[in-house]
């Protein structure tokens, strides 16, 4: 099969993606071999790519916004057929027996391990995937529109959990890329007043086009005092703005896997039981959640399909900010 495979990070303007034909992957105990229609490409895979975000595994497939078929049942697979259609996320698989993992929080298992980072993305003609993570995909979203869901999607979702927004209450975005584009229709859907900060003016446009009653720049404070706010622009500068539009008692949820850091701030920021709280991963039940509430309102990303060739033109489109939705790689 044919892949694109990170051998060692480098710019993506050096194109540190390769083109290799690797053997057909074999299914173990538990798995599924999906035969790949779409895999989204993410901000987190150009992290990877570039370096910014430390390689666990090399050489590694990258790719962990997968849709695909399955195309055969590892021994002890029960509950999947072949030909069906599954979706694969960031979390590739957690121990199951730890507390978190009892309570449902596999995203916080300390032997959780995630796609394209751990194990062999979807970067590729064909994955493999735990079957006990795979998600299923609702028939109303076809397979482009249905990748870059399964993990800006997904997070942007965990992160309105994570935050605690009540319907009808005050949210603020900051940035507004893939994650908040899809996080704000489900905000919307959800009756919430929403306030979003970005540096770019097509986005603050954008922003507008979708639902928000406000949009500014990133250094404006929005004209109300927020419930909630998402950072989603790995920047810490943000998080202190975030923090300082905040109403007393409301949360900022950090959503981002590589912060450049966090710069000083006063206490009073934090006072009046205002709470600063990171987004680690996502669980199964996010994803299941989400992608059956992603049907029904529906959620929908702005796509730009790419063939599987152009992985390293899709990274390097992304790091230019000149993709205006999301790109998706189509083997």
């Amino acid at each position: 099969m044919r892949a694109l495979l990170l051998e060692r990070p480098a710019p993506a303007a050096r194109s540190p993606l390769v083109l290799r034909d690797l053997p057909v992957p074999e299914p173990r105990a538990g798995e599924l071999l999906l035969r790949v229609a779409a895999c989204g490409v993410c901000r987190t895979d150009l992290q990877l790519a570039e370096g910014d975000l430390a390689a666990r595994r090399l050489p590694i497939v990258p790719g962990h916004q997968i849709v695909g078929r399955v195309e055969a049942l590892g021994p002890g697979v029960a509950n999947w057929v072949r030909g069906e259609r599954a979706g694969v996320t960031w979390l590739a698989g957690a121990c199951g027996d730890c507390p978190s993992c009892r309570e449902g929080r596999e995203n916080l298992c300390a032997l959780a391990t995630f796609t394209g980072w751990d194990r062999d993305g979807g970067f590729a003609e064909l994955a493999t995937v735990r079957a006990d993570v795979a998600v299923r995909i609702p028939p109303a979203i076809d397979d482009l529109a249905a990748a870059p869901l399964l993990c800006g999607g997904v997070i942007g979702y965990r992160s309105l959990r994570v935050c605690g927004i009540r319907r009808g209450g005050r949210l603020g975005l900051y940035g507004f890329g893939a994650s908040a584009r899809l996080a704000i229709q489900v905000a919307v859907h959800w009756g919430c007043r929403v306030f979003v900060c970005t540096r770019s003016g097509a986005e603050r446009r954008r922003a507008l086009e979708l639902g928000a009653v406000w949009a500014g720049a990133s250094d404006e404070r929005p004209p109300e005092p927020l419930d909630a706010a998402i950072t989603f622009a790995p920047v810490g500068d943000v998080v202190v703005s975030a923090l300082s539009a905040l109403d007393r008692g409301g949360v900022v949820a950090v959503n981002a896997i590589h912060l450049d850091r966090v710069p000083e701030f006063p206490y009073d920021l934090l006072w009046w039981e205002r709470s600063l709280r990171s987004v680690a991963n996502v669980t199964r039940r996010d994803a299941r959640e989400f992608m059956e509430l992603a049907a029904r309102i529906p959620v929908r990303a702005d796509v730009e399909a790419h063939p599987l060739t152009d992985g390293n033109l899709a990274l390097q489109r992304i790091a230019s900010g000149a993709v205006g939705g999301a790109a998706v790689l189509v083997p």
